[in-house]
């Protein structure tokens, strides 16, 4: 394995080469769950990650994959270079902020904000992109470790648990071989599913990075051909999330709705298979948090566990199967024993400003109501501006359609219009940031929601970007079926 001097002397080269520029600075990131070692490097406005590892059989899946993926148009990284030996890899740069770091900062304060829904849905809607799309065509002998989850696959999961976890726990007292009977029948019955599709394999929010205000996808090295539900829970269940019940269920619903128009959920039994794979993902996760928590000395990992304690503690109740799984359950029941050797500790970390931009109609939904409690923002009324939508040809456009911003663009009034909004908000913006406030709600009206208010949104959201790149931007068109731009 290569040093650290040897690692930046490698990504220098392949920067070069990619760019043709020197990097003006290489700078490791913070470890992750695996052995990957990550760095981002910068050269004026070109920013992109290298990752380093060992195993080149892991990085041939994700370089595969990832350039299948970008081909089907998914949003992933697109790969810039890669090492003659394939120890190394550079890839197109999604920022810091990832839907988890959005998630945590609701937390922080206070509650699940409803805007995180909005992202979760388009998440989801990725999600069947990759697990029908993105199956197509892929090249899965370049998958690692396994081209498929297979019954093997899946008892490994299960022994994840049983080995990195439950065996540290003296308190848990159980069978052995009746717990790995339990396990043998939990993983013939999820190895019945049907499992001829993409399966990301940890589709969850760490993975999901908020970039330009849109969801993109990184890590899925690990995928493979497997069923639908595992990728679903994996996002749902994640345990440090705390998504609530009723956001779940919503979430769920949304996700089986789009299903339908790839399949029908009820002819691959999508919830007939649904709870096993809620018992699989939270075990094998528990495993990981033991082994890169407890053994391994990973500090988010060992954070996690008194959530993941919860969430299994509670499955018997929560979450049946039609399995008499006496052994396992009794198992689960006894986790909360641990709950006071493994308190949860609330943190608070820092919460980037975020800045709320809606479109909205005023003969609709009228002004979006601020869930932030902050009691709302700035409204600005675009019905005095030139309407396009009194012009037939424009009529079933919207703000975002080139036909309607060259209309908007050839009247002075809009762009003295947006200068003044500019300034406005800017002031505000730079006040509240110097306070120490975490949110600046932004709303944009016209007569229905669908020119002049989405173009000055856009508008808007696209300046505030550009001046104040540190700061969350996040534009929500609410009478459109598009979001987050």
């Amino acid at each position: 394995m290569q040093n650290i001097k040897e690692q930046a002397k490698m990504f220098e080269q392949l920067f070069r080469s990619a760019t043709g520029d020197v990097p003006d600075s290489i700078s490791p990131l913070a470890e992750s769950g695996s052995a990957r070692q990550y760095y981002r490097l910068r050269s004026g406005n070109k920013s992109y990650i290298g990752t380093y590892h060992t195993i080149v059989e892991e990085n041939h899946a994700f370089v595969s994959f990832a350039k299948h993926f970008k081909k089907a148009g998914l949003a992933v990284p697109e790969i810039i270079a890669v090492s003659y030996d394939f120890s190394a890899y550079l890839q197109t740069d999604f920022g810091d902020t990832s839907l988890f770091t959005l998630v945590q900062n609701a937390w922080q304060q206070g509650d699940f904000h409803p805007m995180l829904v909005d992202y979760y849905e388009e998440a989801l809607t990725n999600l069947l992109k990759f697990q029908f799309e993105g199956h197509t065509n892929l090249d899965y002998s370049k998958a690692y470790p396994a081209g498929s989850f297979d019954y093997k696959a899946i008892l490994d999961d299960l022994y994840y648990f049983k080995y990195y976890f439950l065996k540290l726990q003296k308190d848990i007292i159980y069978n052995e071989a009746e717990l790995d009977h339990d396990f043998a029948k939990l993983a013939q019955f999820i190895a019945q599913a049907p499992a001829d599709f993409f399966m990301y394999r940890d589709f969850q929010s760490r993975n999901i990075m908020i970039h330009e205000g849109k969801t993109n996808f990184i890590d899925f090295q690990g995928g493979r051909k497997g069923p639908l539900q595992y990728d679903v829970v994996s996002l749902l269940f994640q345990v440090k999330a705390r998504i609530p019940e009723a956001v779940k269920e919503h979430l769920l619903n949304f996700y089986q709705k789009k299903l339908a128009h790839y399949i029908d959920p009820k002819y691959i039994q999508f919830n007939y298979y649904y709870p096993a794979f809620v018992y699989l993902r939270l075990m094998q996760v528990m495993g990981a948090y033991g082994y890169r928590g407890l053994i391994q000395k990973k500090k988010h990992f060992i954070e996690s566990i008194p959530y993941a304690i919860h969430a299994l503690n509670g499955l018997p109740a929560n979450y049946d199967i039609p399995l008499p799984l006496v052994s396992l359950k009794g198992v689960f029941l006894q986790l909360g024993k641990l709950k006071t050797q493994y308190p949860i500790i609330e943190k608070t970390p820092f919460a980037p400003f975020l800045l709320s931009i809606n479109s909205f109609s005023y003969k609709k939904g009228g002004i979006p109501d601020d869930l932030t409690g902050n009691g709302g923002g700035f409204v600005f009324d675009c019905r005095h501006l030139p309407n396009p939508g009194r012009e037939a040809k424009y009529k079933m456009l919207t703000g975002r359609d080139p036909e309607v911003i060259r209309f908007l663009e050839a009247h002075p009034e809009v762009d003295q219009f947006l200068n003044n909004v500019k300034a406005i908000v800017s002031q505000s913006v730079e006040n509240y940031t110097k306070r120490d406030f975490k949110h600046l709600m932004i709303n944009f009206g016209c007569t229905g929601g669908q020119h002049r208010s989405v173009y000055c949104a856009d508008k808007i959201s696209q300046y505030l970007r550009t001046k104040y790149p540190s700061l969350l931007v996040n534009c929500v068109h609410k009478e459109q079926h598009f979001n987050h731009e």
